[in-house]
Order: C-alpha cells, then sequence, then structure tokens
C-alpha cells in the first residue's frame, strides 16, 4: 500500500527523529512511503492566529504538495485536524475546493491509520516503565481520536499504561496562547505533569509534539524525573530485542 507522508513543521524542526520513526513504523507494516520534500506547513499557526488569508495562501502550497491519490499519514493529530476542518473555512467556494476535499478524504492521523485502516496494533515494541496517554485537544475534539492510542500502547512489552486525572484537560499550549498568556499556560502545564508524576509515571506520551514540547518544558525547567515521549517513538522503540 503506497501512503504519502506529511511532517508537521514542530516535528521537522524539532523532533525529526519522530519523523524518521514515522517511515520506519509504516514500512514495518508494509507500507510504501511517498515523500514530497517540498511539503512545508499547513498554515494552522497563521490560522490560529486570525491571518487567514496567510493560511490559505500556505494551504493552497499544501494542497499542490500532495496528489491525493494515496492516503496521507501525519504523525500530528493537531495537524490532521487543521487540514480535515479548517480547511473547508479556507477554500469553501473556491477554485482549489475540489482539490481540497479530495485531500481531506484522504489525510489521516497515525494512530488512526494503523488501527482503524491497516487493523495493526503489535510492533514488537519494548518499553520498561509507567506511562500516562495525554489526549490532545485535536486528536481529542477534531480527530475523534481516543481509543486508537492506548490500544497501541497496551501492546507495548514492558509497558504499564495506567489512566491519568484530567487526561482530556489541555495541556495550555494552544500555539500563540502559550505566548500571551504564560501564566495560564505553565499552570495548565504543571498540572498535567503533576497528575502524571502522582501515579510514578516515568512517561507522558501523546500524538501531538506541541503538547509534547509544553510539558518538556515544564519539565526540564524543575528538573523532574519524567519524560515525554511521542506514539510513533514508543512504537518503535525496543525492535533491536527481537
Amino acid at each position: 500500500m503506497k501512503v504519502e507522508l506529511f511532517v508537521p513543521c514542530f516535528i521537522d524542526q524539532l523532533y525529526p527523529e519522530t519523523a524518521f520513526n514515522t517511515i520506519r513504523l509504516l514500512e514495518k507494516v508494509g507500507c510504501e512511503v511517498l515523500y514530497n520534500p517540498d511539503q512545508t506547513c499547513c498554515g494552522q499557526p497563521a490560522y490560529n492566529a486570525g491571518f487567514w488569508d496567510d493560511a490559505k495562501q500556505v494551504g493552497k502550497k499544501f494542497l499542490e504538495d500532495f496528489s491525493g491519490d494515496h492516503v496521507i499519514i501525519s504523525p500530528s493529530a493537531s495537524c490532521t485536524g487543521m487540514v480535515r476542518n479548517s480547511y473547508s473555512d479556507l477554500f469553501a467556494n473556491s477554485a482549489d475546493s475540489h482539490q481540497c476535499h479530495k485531500i481531506q478524504q484522504q489525510v489521516m492521523e497515525i494512530s488512526d491509520f494503523l488501527v482503524n485502516v491497516l487493523k495493526k496494533d503489535y510492533f514488537g515494541a519494548e518499553l520498561e516503565g509507567v506511562g500516562v496517554y495525554h489526549d490532545s485537544c485535536s486528536a481529542l475534539r477534531e480527530c475523534k481520536i481516543k481509543d486508537e492510542p492506548r490500544k497501541l500502547l497496551s501492546k507495548v512489552l514492558g509497558l504499564e499504561m495506567l489512566e491519568v486525572k484530567d487526561s482530556e484537560t489541555c495541556c495550555g499550549f494552544g500555539g500563540s496562547f502559550a505566548v500571551k498568556f504564560e501564566g495560564i499556560s505553565a499552570a495548565m502545564a504543571e498540572q498535567k505533569v503533576r497528575n502524571a508524576m502522582a501515579l510514578n509515571a516515568d512517561y507522558i506520551i501523546s500524538t501531538d509534539s506541541s503538547c509534547l514540547l509544553q510539558l518538556q518544558a515544564y519539565i526540564d525547567k524543575h528538573k523532574l524525573p519524567i519524560q515525554t515521549m511521542h506514539l510513533v517513538d514508543v512504537l518503535t522503540t525496543g525492535w533491536g530485542n527481537i
């Protein structure tokens, strides 16, 4: 099965290993991964900040960078949600509406694709420790993803997954929200991290790198004995032990 890979800005710039692990994971299940190096951004930062004209310009390039002939896989529910939902605002009744609709039907977050399309949930991953899963706002509310990541994580050997208090509460990132309302944003991150530490968790796992960036920043600032991991990175850990 051929799939197109969409690597979001955050992952490209800050977590490139997650992008490579996404390819490893997709190839492990037999997919042929197509990657267009000309791709850039989906336009979400500009869109959320209210600069819709700029977002539309970036989004138009996105529509041109992907054929729409194959499923488009992204290790980000946030960016997937942007394309699936917000592009309807940007490209309604425009010359690009047909291509937009075509792309929207094809773009998927990776856990959704693995569980609901490929019907795969075990990849031979091993990770010792206790983990909690953080439901990002975009995954939960825009992409309706909740059980899929948990199903995948339940099959990771050595990883004990616990349900954390307020797992569906926002981490406080919210793009420009973290900049405009720094105090509130930091308090929200603190709550998420402290709830995880109350369970003696070793890992906070999510499918959105922006959430992980927010939480890891709080962890690093306070030198706390816990770390964040992207779902994809967990699922590709320990393969050498097979």
